[in-house]
């Protein structure tokens, strides 16, 4: 097995899913400024946009997010072209 294929310097570390507000603790090297207490503890804080207590795909619950209405300029220019 090589050696030194791995870093050394895991450690654990919380990862906070913004859209509700789930944590969870687990190891990784990845590097942050932020802190967080959890049960009297402080780990690295990690935010992250979308996990699997949010995506679509595991809750089962589809949601459309439209950023500044892309969706109705779409459907505006494209969306009746078939119609006559």
């Amino acid at each position: 097995m090589k050696k030194n294929l791995h870093p050394g310097n895991y450690r654990q570390v919380v990862f906070k899913d913004m859209s509700n507000d789930d944590v969870f603790v687990t190891r990784s090297t990845i590097n942050t400024k932020e802190t967080i207490d959890l049960d009297g503890v402080t780990y690295p804080l990690i935010k992250l946009e979308i996990s699997n207590t949010s995506h679509p795909f595991y809750t089962g619950k589809a949601k459309l997010v439209d950023t500044a209405g892309r969706v109705d300029k779409f459907m505006s220019r494209y969306g009746n072209r078939n119609r006559k």
